[in-house]
């Protein structure tokens, strides 16, 4: 790709960002309006769950197909057609006349959006070469997310009080037609020099990986966990697994390469990235359930309730985005863990719901936290990462974040279901809600004990070595269908 001039630049990362826009955003306003589908289309819990699963499932088992699809075949073009079908899955939800029809179009948007996170963060990276410039890029990258959590609460609430939940999904068409013009204008092709062949049986795998586990965790509070269905789901995840560690090392171009993993960074930002984005994806659940089964709280009332988090996430992301710039990513993973944490203890041990003060207080650490956590987590995905392999390695990253968000709604979700008795929902749901607290916890635990095992000297030798036998594969000839360099 040519270099860009300075204003082009800026311009690109705009345009990107109006892509992860429209998606975060969809997910923060079907938050708030959950308990609004659940008594209109007389939904479970289970089957709140799959309005949000079914889109992050679907999204965490194509997103890494996109990204070598775009190293492939171009960015801009597959960026584009993602935009023209998360733009009709958002009008097909709008329409959807029942919850079974919901999930499918859900799914839908979920095919649309797996061609925008990881082409963008791939097209922000072969544009903004310069480390430090590419770390504060990723800052404002982290930024739009905040943004989307601010204003998701408050724009869903508004919406769904003055015409519906399906107004909702209305707010993407217009700023994904706006991306898209902007898209053809200004955004200027690329595609990687040496980019992976297509591996449909490693695609096959990580579906039937995904799927199967988020099933059974999700239908096992009905089903009983230790039923033949969901034993079986549990063992088909597992050998899926296994296939795949089986499979992917011994393929010429696989669809993960595990040689990745070899950097203790990017292995760090992985698990991270699957911990933090578990403990957002149940925090909102359950916060959202909470706030307006329990409290009695309008969908604008706790839009507001939860503005003080996404505000505090919005002013920290650019923050933390100039921390890994500047001084890189230990101090911005620490200080986002000990918030995490501190912010589920304070549910799970000091009953945070019990006044309005400590319930405010969890909810700004919290925000506090997730903020800090984006960055760097992106920063050291694709850093020491060859160009050519920007997009694979970007779509691994934001793949951990949706199997983080699908796990945390599927996991807490069915602790609630499974401690929660329907007929004394509102009084029992803060008892039942209590172990959920608790695995919450323990993702900020993770985030602060990953973050400063990963960032550290040793760390940082491991991800050098690693970019040094990158660097030298993708250098080479490209392999033939069997293997053989041409």
């Amino acid at each position: 790709m040519p270099e860009l001039s300075s204003r082009r630049r800026l311009l690109v990362l705009a345009i990107c960002c109006m892509s992860l826009l429209i998606v975060s955003l969809d997910n923060t306003v079907l938050n708030v309006a959950l308990p609004s589908l659940q008594r209109e289309l007389h939904a479970g819990v289970s089957g709140l769950q799959w309005t949000i699963d079914a889109y992050t499932l679907v999204l965490a088992s194509l997103l890494m197909l996109a990204g070598s699809t775009a190293d492939r075949i171009g960015r801009r073009r597959v960026f584009t057609a993602g935009l023209v079908i998360f733009s009709l899955g958002s009008l097909l939800c709008s329409l959807a006349p029942g919850l079974q029809w919901l999930v499918v179009f859900r799914m839908v948007q979920a095919v649309g959006g797996s061609m925008l996170n990881p082409v963008a963060m791939s097209i922000i990276t072969n544009t903004f070469t310069d480390p430090r410039e590419r770390a504060r890029a990723i800052g404002v990258w982290g930024g739009v997310v905040g943004i989307s959590m601010a204003a998701g609460p408050l724009i869903g609430g508004l919406l769904v009080e003055s015409v519906g939940w399906r107004s909702i999904f209305w707010i993407n068409l217009p700023v994904g037609l706006a991306a898209l013009l902007l898209t053809l204008r200004y955004v200027p092709e690329s595609r990687a020099p040496h980019p992976r062949r297509a591996d449909p049986v490693g695609q096959l795998l990580v579906i039937a990986l995904l799927g199967s586990l988020t099933y059974a965790i999700i239908e096992a509070p009905h089903a009983g966990w230790t039923s033949p269905h969901t034993l079986l789901l549990a063992l088909v995840a597992l050998a899926a697994l296994a296939a795949l560690l089986y499979y992917e090392p011994r393929r010429a171009e696989p669809l993960i390469d595990l040689r990745f993993f070899r950097s203790a960074p990017f292995s760090g930002a992985t698990a991270i990235a699957v911990s933090a984005f578990a403990g957002l994806g149940g925090f909102l659940f359950l916060s959202t359930l909470y706030l307006q089964d329990v409290r009695g709280m309008s969908a604008l009332g706790a839009g507001l309730w939860m503005l003080p988090m996404a505000a505090v996430t919005m002013i920290c992301a650019p923050l933390s985005g100039r921390l890994v710039g500047s001084r890189g990513p230990r101090l911005p993973l620490l200080l986002a863990g000990v918030a995490i944490t501190a912010s589920g203890l304070l549910f799970a041990a000091f009953d945070a719901e019990a006044s309005a003060a400590t319930l405010l207080t969890g909810y700004v650490l919290f925000g506090l936290g997730f903020g800090f956590v984006n960055a760097p987590i992106t920063n050291t995905a694709v850093s020491g990462m060859p160009r050519a392999q920007a997009g694979v390695a970007a779509a691994v990253a934001s793949t951990s974040r949706q199997i983080g968000t699908t796990l945390g709604v599927a996991v807490i979700g069915a602790v609630l279901a499974s401690g929660v008795d329907p007929a004394h929902y509102a009084t029992g749901f803060a008892a039942a809600s209590r172990p959920a607290w608790w695995i919450l916890t323990g993702c900020g635990l993770a985030v602060l004990l990953l973050g400063a095992v990963t960032s550290g000297r040793w760390a940082r030798a491991t991800a050098a070595r690693t970019a040094e036998l990158l660097d030298g594969a993708t250098s080479r000839p490209a392999p033939d269908r069997r293997g053989a360099r041409r």
